[in-house]
């Protein structure tokens, strides 16, 4: 699809990109809100050469304001990051906006143009780029695999209720892993009986459950590698392992600068506060919003209450000043907040220097 106007250059532009799995739609607005045309081009490297060229007969691009850069725009912000464009990810707009608008591709890369017009969004993407990204990748495949692994279990245990009854007298009661290495070593033979066939019902979840275990355990070793190669600092904190380092490392990425600092990071943990004033009624409340994974991460870090010293003496003296146990958490979560930023601002090499 080509421009709706013909391209002459009228100075400073922003482009903003609706993103698709298999099309990505552009709209260039100049820097006093008019509209200056439209483009079509295919989620691809070809696509991305096209839209970046036609952009720039419109003048100087300010900008590139890409919905879904972490996703189905994840390949057009790295083109244009690579050839020296600014991008910046836009969410999608309210609703208030939509009803009103309505709901179009190439409505929704106009919104996405005026939203970096007009300064509400600001936010840089993650570049994707480094050792953060095969982080996630990992963490993507253990966390499936450990689903996997829960529901095999399940499934063992619902099955072990409904089989005849000289097999489950043998099962019931038995430990996990020996219960996991009975069902897996079951021998059913031709499926000719109640019993043949439950055997063979049997062993197959139990030999999934130690199939995806392997796995699972080859995932722990490479995040917890690459995690260390990235965060050393991080990762030997007392009650953060590898697992909530990965979780912390994705949520920041490969480019941490991106992050102006640690109230910023608190807020994209949602551990920051937020007035919630009133008239003669001044107050803050906890912020409810932000990454729900990076605060589950944080409040893992919190089993420092039973085993860190320091934090013990801390949550008794907030006792004392009359806190309580749910206020100290949130407490200890924003100090959280600002030790792991620390630590994942600083360069690999400058901790393994010292």
């Amino acid at each position: 699809m080509t421009s709706i106007l013909q391209a002459e250059p009228i100075g400073n532009v922003v482009v903003g990109v609706d993103t698709h799995k298999y099309v990505h739609t552009a709209v260039v607005v100049d820097v006093v809100g008019g509209t200056q045309g439209n483009l079509s081009v295919a989620a691809d490297r070809g696509g991305y050469e096209q839209l970046a060229q036609w952009a720039a007969q419109f003048g100087q691009v300010l900008g590139f304001g890409v919905e879904g850069t972490g996703s189905y725009g994840a390949g057009l912000a790295s083109y244009l990051r690579r050839h020296g464009h600014k991008v910046i990810e836009v969410n999608r707009p309210d609703r208030r906006v939509r009803r009103q608008r309505g709901k179009s591709d190439p409505i929704d890369a106009e919104n996405a143009a005026r939203a970096v017009l007009a300064g509400t969004a600001t936010a840089t993407p993650k570049s994707a780029e480094g050792t953060v990204e095969m982080i996630r990748h990992t963490k993507i495949a253990r966390d499936t695999a450990v689903k996997a692994r829960t529901q095999a279990m399940v499934t063992l245990k619902a099955l072990i209720v409904t089989v005849p009854d000289e097999l489950r007298e043998q099962l019931q009661g038995l430990p996990k892993m020996t219960l996991i290495d009975r069902c897996a070593g079951l021998r059913p033979g031709t499926v000719t009986s109640v019993l043949a066939s439950a055997k063979r019902s049997l062993r197959s979840p139990a030999r999934r459950w130690l199939a995806l275990d392997e796995e699972i355990k080859d995932h722990d070793r490479l995040l917890g590698e690459l995690t260390r190669q990235q965060a050393p600092e991080l990762v030997e904190a007392f009650g953060i392992g590898a697992d909530t380092a990965a979780e912390v490392l994705v949520v920041v990425g490969d480019n941490p600068e991106r992050i102006r600092s640690q109230a910023a990071f608190a807020k994209l943990a949602g551990v920051c506060h937020v007035p919630a004033s009133s008239g003669r009624r001044d107050r803050h409340r906890l912020n409810r919003g932000g990454h729900r994974q990076l605060n589950s991460a944080l409040y893992r870090v919190i089993v420092r209450m039973r085993f860190h010293q320091p934090t013990i003496d801390y949550v008794a003296r907030r006792t004392r000043e009359g806190k309580t146990k749910k206020e100290i958490i949130r407490c200890l979560k924003r100090y959280l907040a600002r030790e792991i930023f620390q630590m994942v601002k600083a360069k690999p090499e400058c901790v393994q220097a010292t």
